[in-house]
């Protein structure tokens, strides 16, 4: 038989190119590398080991024991800091198992660099060819079908020697606007090649394209936000970084503009602005003669949220006519791309010295900030005054919100905790589900983040559904393993609630609406989740009456920072809701 084993390397100046692809993700900025390896792994490990004995610094490999933790530890990290990571994954049946994080990453332009290994081409006389049946039973015509339409670009590494250019090319087009994730395959046997240190070094070949607004554009809508009546705001995925989160505040206010947070994903404004609206935009929508949806991808519900035939509607966002998305008519009278970070500051720029009425704009401001107010008190009043009859998840989200108050907190959630029920006031403060519905997002999301900035309070609410999703055994080993203190919350509803919401939405008269058990919606009997988490030495508690809810989350939030273990509170809420 034919030795196809390969000796370990000993002249200088060469990696083994499954070594090299880390090398070279360590000059784009790469930190992380979420791993779920497989057999077409040998290469990968061995140059990690190689690269490890040579002195050579990496990108840190971590230890992901399911691939949609992978794709949502990734997700997570970049909300913090702005950094695409990598993820690498086991032919096929892992990139199979990541392609909901995918989807996901894909509907919030969420950069990142995913990869897979490929099935050996050959059955025999090369080293990398196949060993095991599965290289025989994982080969696919075409793989990357798997997450092609989620992924801005795609390419299977044909040759060693082309590593460091080909990733260059995927970090700078992951990192463009508008943002996205990318998808690399990796042949076995072109990683068990050597090549030469050289073809890595240096620094990125290619820079990302930042989009930036057209100003005739701005102009435009500059003079027509200035010149409205009755202008009003809607946003979904925030307004950039920091900055332009704390300038957009201050002139919504200067200007005596509405701003509606309609199916939010990401914060745009705080909670208790005296601007902000609320998340129904629909008295709002039928009185406004502009409206500037900003990253929206559904701003409003097109039945329910009529639109004047006269009233000017601008669209601004990194693709603000959302071109992935077959349909999708929302009217646009001036679409402007570009990243918000610029976008948003430009606009404000633009409308400085504008004439500008400022009388109509007192009054104007005077009346949102009752509506603001009343619209606050109103959705508290109507959380609290449910609360007698159990525990909902609108009250439930009040009370997180006052327990957050004093820590530096991002909530992530899942069909659990509701925006607005639950005060949030600072940028990077809330995300919710993406609108692309994968679920199992919000607890390895949170755990990419605790990564991210570990000092930071990191707190994943979902429905119970959703926890199931999220692969929860492989989520709390890797908390214990990362020594990640997040405060995991299941909402526990036995139900899938949101099946519920939608057929009584379309059928409120149904027979599904008025039978006491619906079809498929049951999640009963409930698995003991505390039982899960405490597998992986997690502090839990259970809750069932609201006057243990207080008490519960002061000791949750105590352990998380304190003692910096993570936590489960499992919540005992109302079916329906």
């Amino acid at each position: 038989m034919k030795d196809t084993t390969q000796p370990v390397p000993e002249e200088a100046g060469t990696l083994t190119a499954g070594g090299a692809i880390f090398s070279r993700l360590k000059a784009l900025g790469v930190d992380y590398v979420f791993t779920n390896s497989g057999t077409d792994f040998p290469p990968i490990i061995e140059g990690l080991a190689e690269a490890d004995a040579k002195g050579i610094d990496l990108p840190r490999a971590l230890v992901i024991p399911h691939e949609h933790a992978a794709m949502g530890m990734a997700h997570g990290y970049y909300l913090m800091t702005g950094r695409a990571q990598s993820v690498m994954l086991h032919t096929n049946v892992g990139l199979a198992n990541g392609a909901i994080g995918a989807i996901n990453a894909a509907c919030e332009h969420i950069p990142m660099l995913l990869m897979s290994g490929r099935t050996p081409v050959t059955e025999k006389d090369r080293l990398g060819a196949r060993t095991v049946p599965i290289a025989w039973g994982q080969e696919m015509r075409d793989q990357t079908a798997l997450v092609r339409e989620s992924c801005k670009w795609d390419y299977e590494l044909r040759f060693p020697e082309q590593i460091g250019e080909v990733l260059d090319r995927a970090a700078a087009i992951a990192n463009s606007t508008p943002k996205g994730p990318v998808y690399l395959s990796l042949p076995r046997e072109v990683l068990c090649e050597e090549i030469d240190e050289s073809v890595i070094a240096g620094p990125p070949s290619m820079t990302p394209v930042t989009g930036a607004p057209n100003p005739a554009d701005i102009a435009r809508a500059a003079d027509l936000l200035a010149g409205a009546e009755k202008p009003l705001i809607i946003s979904q995925r925030g307004v950039g970084d920091a900055d332009s989160f704390a300038a957009f505040a201050d002139w919504v206010q200067d200007w005596g503009i509405g701003v509606c947070s309609w199916w939010a994903t990401h914060l745009s404004i705080s909670t208790e602005h005296p601007c902000h609206i609320g998340p129904n935009p629909k008295r709002h929508l039928e009185e406004a003669d502009v409206v500037l949806v900003i990253d929206s991808l559904a701003p409003w519900w097109p039945d329910e949220h009529p639109v004047p035939a006269d009233t000017k509607v601008i669209h601004i966002g990194p693709d603000p006519l959302f071109s992935r998305f077959p349909v999708r008519n929302f009217r646009a009278d001036i679409a402007i791309a570009g990243e918000s970070r610029l976008t948003i500051p430009a606009l404000i720029a633009a409308m400085e010295g504008l004439p500008r009425n400022d009388e109509s704009i007192r009054t104007r401001r005077r009346a949102l900030e009752e509506a603001s107010t009343g619209t606050r008190k109103g959705m508290r009043w109507y959380a609290a005054s449910r609360n007698g009859i159990g525990i909902t998840k609108e009250w439930f989200s009040t009370r997180l919100g006052k327990a957050l108050e004093p820590h530096t907190s991002s909530v992530f959630s899942e069909l659990g905790t509701m925006l607005g029920m639950l005060s949030r006031t600072e940028h990077k403060s809330w995300f919710q589900e993406p609108h692309s519905g994968g679920l199992g997002w919000s607890f390895p999301t949170a755990l990419g983040a605790q990564l991210a900035e570990p000092d930071r309070v990191c707190v994943a609410t979902m429905g119970d559904g959703s926890y199931m999703f999220a692969n929860p055994t492989v989520c709390h080993q890797i908390a214990e393993a990362l020594e990640l203190p997040v405060l995991v919350i299941v909402l526990n509803n036995e139900e899938w609630g949101a099946v519920r919401k939608s057929v009584t939405d379309l059928y409120p008269r149904g027979h599904a609406a008025r039978a006491n058990r619906m079809p498929l919606t049951a999640l009963a009997p409930s698995p003991d989740f505390t039982l899960t988490a405490q597998a992986s030495r997690a502090w839990t508690k259970k809750i069932t009456r609201a006057d243990e809810v207080d008490e519960a989350l002061a000791e949750a939030l105590n352990v998380v920072t304190q003692e910096r273990r993570q936590v489960l509170l499992e919540v005992k809420t109302l079916p329906g809701f």
